[in-house]
């Protein structure tokens, strides 16, 4: 049986673009992402200023180690989405970037301003957690 998550909306809650919640059968394995930052594979973070870059390069790398998870976007239960920003302009901009990303996976999500993230040059990160199968094999 192939076991999947659902994801919740609300008739009583406004109209958002995301899910309000998200339901995992039993059975299934949780998978704790850490945060997906924007850096290319020789550890720099390239796109300096640029919101939609950046928050682009962190979903393909949140696909990359969900793939080595045996999983992909439609298996994310929730993100925290982390964006270095006082101007909630940007922080649309990430949102409107990942939102988009996930198509019509409207993962229950939770969207920040922060005043600074890990990297230098860093202005997006997406923490997530996910849902596989219990019998998923791992790529490790």
């Amino acid at each position: 049986m192939n076991k999947k998550i659902s994801l919740i909306r609300s008739a009583n809650l406004a109209s958002v673009d995301y899910a309000y919640a998200g339901h995992i059968p039993s059975g299934m394995d949780l998978l704790f992402l850490a945060g997906s930052c924007p850096i290319d594979k020789n550890g720099e973070v390239p796109s300096l200023n640029d919101y939609e870059l950046q928050a682009r390069l962190c979903v393909e790398n949140l696909k990359e180690v969900l793939k080595d998870c045996g999983a992909a976007l439609e298996d994310v239960v929730y993100t925290r989405v982390l964006v270095a920003s006082q101007e909630r302009s940007d922080l649309v901009t990430a949102w409107e970037t990942i939102r988009k990303e996930f198509g019509k996976h409207d993962v229950p999500s939770t969207l920040f301003g922060v005043t600074v993230l890990g990297y230098t040059n860093q202005l997006v990160e997406i923490e997530a957690v996910a849902a596989v199968e219990s019998n998923t094999k791992l790529n490790i």
